[in-house]
């Protein structure tokens, strides 16, 4: 049934479809992106490497970080709601670890009760900015925390609450996703390139050139830059959250913060609890 849920989803303009964006990125995956992916983990998760650790990658996407995991010695579980993410993890898989048994691919919603019971619990779960479009964020992320097992660490990236631009920017998506198939890349890379300019032209105002870099010109853990504009802008449902409130709600669930990074504007919080 998830695989009819979620195409009667997109009929209805009610979600974007982040598979079909990813499936573009593949060819673009080589040894310097996922070199990026797997230092991003290492460093996040402040470790040399995964060996033998569980692994589940909630929201795999194209399938990178999953790959990244397997590559430092993870046993590596993948997941998504999207039919087109997991063919991605797929192809990535059937390329780089061709049959096999430490890395699993399965089909499903972090939304789901009863499937998240069925996947057991994990020394690492980690979900990078997939809990905020589900729908139901905090119903999302307390499934998450319920598969991380005793010591084990909970690696989540949410959107920053911006107040009213972030109120704005769920009626842009929310726009977007109603757009024409014809219509929807050309109004993501004329928006984007507005919003840069006026990024750019804000912090050479204020003369500061290493924000530019940061905020335009830089690419971190090994994405592209044109796939993430389409994912910005088309990336529905859209939810978001205070930094500090979401510190408060996980370590009121029996974790501890180990290492936060705080979003000061569009990105994502990230964080990284450890079960107590």
């Amino acid at each position: 049934m998830t695989s009819d849920n979620f195409k009667l989803e997109i009929r209805n303009k009610k979600r974007f479809e982040f598979g079909k964006n990813w499936e573009k990125f593949l060819n673009k995956i080589d040894d310097k992106r996922i070199d990026a992916s797997m230092t991003s983990l290492r460093k996040m998760l402040n470790v040399k490497n995964l060996k033998n650790k569980n692994f589940i990658d909630v929201g795999s996407g194209s399938g990178l970080f999953s790959l990244a995991a397997r590559n430092l010695g993870a046993i590596v579980t993948s997941f998504d709601y999207d039919d087109n993410c997991i063919y991605c993890t797929q192809l990535l898989k059937s390329k780089f670890f061709k049959n096999d048994t430490d890395w699993k691919i399965k089909q499903g919603s972090i939304l789901d009760n009863k499937f998240t019971k069925s996947l057991g619990q994990y020394d690492i779960v980690y979900s990078w900015g997939v809990l905020h479009h589900t729908g139901k964020m905090w119903i999302a992320i307390d499934n998450c925390i319920k598969l991380v097992n005793k010591n084990g660490k909970l690696f989540v990236a949410i959107y920053n609450d911006q107040g009213l631009k972030s109120h704005i920017w769920w009626i842009v998506k929310w726009f977007y996703n109603f757009l024409p198939k014809l219509l929807k890349k050309p109004f993501a890379y004329t928006a984007s390139i507005f919003v840069n300019f006026l990024v750019i032209l804000k912090y050479s105002i204020k003369l500061k050139p290493k924000i530019i870099f940061n905020k335009v010109l830089k690419q971190r853990r090994g994405m592209s830059m044109l796939t993430n504009i389409i994912d910005w802008y088309g990336g529905y449902p859209y939810e978001f959250a205070d930094y500090e409130y979401l510190i408060y709600y996980i370590q009121n669930k029996g974790f501890k913060l180990e290492i936060g990074k705080k979003s000061a504007s569009l990105g994502c919080h990230e964080l990284v609890f450890k079960k107590i």
